[in-house]
């Protein structure tokens, strides 16, 4: 038996086992679950179905309200009515109602809900955005957030994983965003599908947790399971200054297996761009330098945190938006949103003439606020970009880092960020 690595042993850990291989079946403890007001009513409905009064464990579920708020329809109030219902019927502690909170994969981490060594699901794809703190986190379905609701357990299979060591130093407005663009153009939408992605190396260890945050959020962008960095002095600080709980650490060992290994440099990285309309359609923000757009879009759970917005606004910082096209800011948290707010980031999208909207997935999956029209034309620094992502079938989104969409606000057309020099 050879050693394992972090996803293996959090895996082991809380199936009780003492070593799984990939491909094993285990039935492991959740510790931490989530909804938000798409995916949750459903797993509401199923789980009443299932006829138990009681869930599991009323202190490690978390209910957020995030993809459109404030409600925008009847349908919309209703589903965050079943939200609020349910958490008093059940007395869950963490419900993150409209105001108070933010996109659920921000207000997960940022509120302490996401501990190194902890099994975590979520019935959103992009849970997998928690492994930056060390945690095993997946999305998964609806009805099967209903039984977890019901049991406290899943069944997972082992995946095998891939790693990818990064080294090198990120050259001016080049971004982890930029990174893990050009990961998935090399490997491919579908070049991933149910491995776990393990980050390594000398820039991940550089890397701020935000950051880190970006390239484990993409990762289902390629099919994969999850997406995990081991924890190091920043995650401990990270968590600690969240949650007084206790969490266990868990780091590859050095004779653990991988599928492969790739590595990559990001010395000569180029800001990256993903064209229409696949994430992997991947190309070096000079080949698609000049097309005009309509609308950019700042936010998301992959890019709305402060080191985002701060890197928009030394851009955008005395200049404005360009006339006819549209520039949406939304802070992926309220905690976010208020130091912006503090530190004068938002009098600086203002003034530019972009439109600061409240924490919300909204404009990103294309269902509240920021919605394009048929031939329209978005950069957006969110995550997807598949045909009628962000509205109607006929618009086209190309993806790209925050410094990317701030400069092509200001030029009307997707430009290099590199083209500013800070003021």
């Amino acid at each position: 038996m050879g050693g394992m690595n972090i996803s293996e042993k959090i895996l082991a850990a809380a199936s009780g086992r003492d070593y799984v291989k990939p491909g094993d079946i285990v039935e492991t403890k959740v510790d931490m679950a989530m909804i938000n007001e798409i995916t949750g009513p459903l797993a509401i409905q199923m789980f009443k179905r299932i006829g138990l009064s009681k869930v599991w464990d009323n202190q490690r579920i978390v209910l957020v309200l995030d993809h459109q708020v404030p409600a925008d329809s009847v349908k919309s109030a209703e589903l965050h009515k079943i939200m609020r219902t349910f958490a008093r019927e059940q007395n869950i502690a963490y419900l993150y109602d409209v105001g108070d909170g933010g996109i659920c994969h921000q207000v997960m981490v940022e509120r302490g809900h996401v501990r190194p060594g902890e099994l975590i699901v979520g019935a959103d794809s992009h849970t997998c955005t928690y492994g930056a703190l060390g945690a095993f986190a997946t999305g998964i379905g609806s009805t099967e957030m209903a039984a977890v609701f019901a049991t406290g357990k899943i069944w997972l299979k082992v995946p095998s994983a891939i790693k990818i060591n990064v080294t090198g130093k990120f050259r001016k407005f080049v971004t982890p965003k930029d990174l893990i663009l050009n990961i998935i153009g090399k490997i491919g939408a579908d070049g991933a599908i149910y491995k776990a992605i393990e980050f390594t190396g000398p820039t991940i260890s550089e890397m701020s947790i935000s950051g880190r945050l970006t390239l484990c959020n993409m990762t289902v962008e390629m099919g994969a399971k999850t997406g995990i960095i081991e924890p190091d002095e920043k995650t401990i600080q990270y968590v600690r200054a969240r949650t007084n709980k206790p969490f266990n650490i868990f780091r590859s060992d050095l004779d653990a297996e991988y599928e492969r290994t790739l590595e990559f440099n990001v010395d000569n990285l180029e800001p990256m761009v993903a064209c229409p309309h696949s994430v992997d359609n991947v190309k070096p923000v000079k080949d698609v330098e000049g097309i005009e757009i309509d609308q950019a879009f700042l936010g998301s759970c992959t890019n709305g945190r402060l080191e985002d917005l701060e890197l928009a606004a030394k851009i955008l910082r005395g200049k404005r938006v360009k006339k006819g096209v549209r520039m949406l800011v939304t802070p992926a948290s309220s905690e976010v949103y208020l130091q912006a707010l503090k530190m004068g980031l938002l009098e600086v999208f203002i003034k530019a003439g972009a439109y600061v909207c409240n924490p919300t997935c909204g404009a990103c999956f294309g269902g509240h606020m920021g919605l394009l029209a048929a031939g329209e034309v978005c950069i957006s620094s969110s995550n997807r970009n598949f045909v009628g992502r962000m509205g109607s079938p006929e618009a086209k989104i190309y993806l790209a880092s925050p410094a990317t969409v701030a400069a092509s606000a200001i030029e009307g057309k997707i430009t290099d960020p590199r083209r500013f020099v800070e003021e």
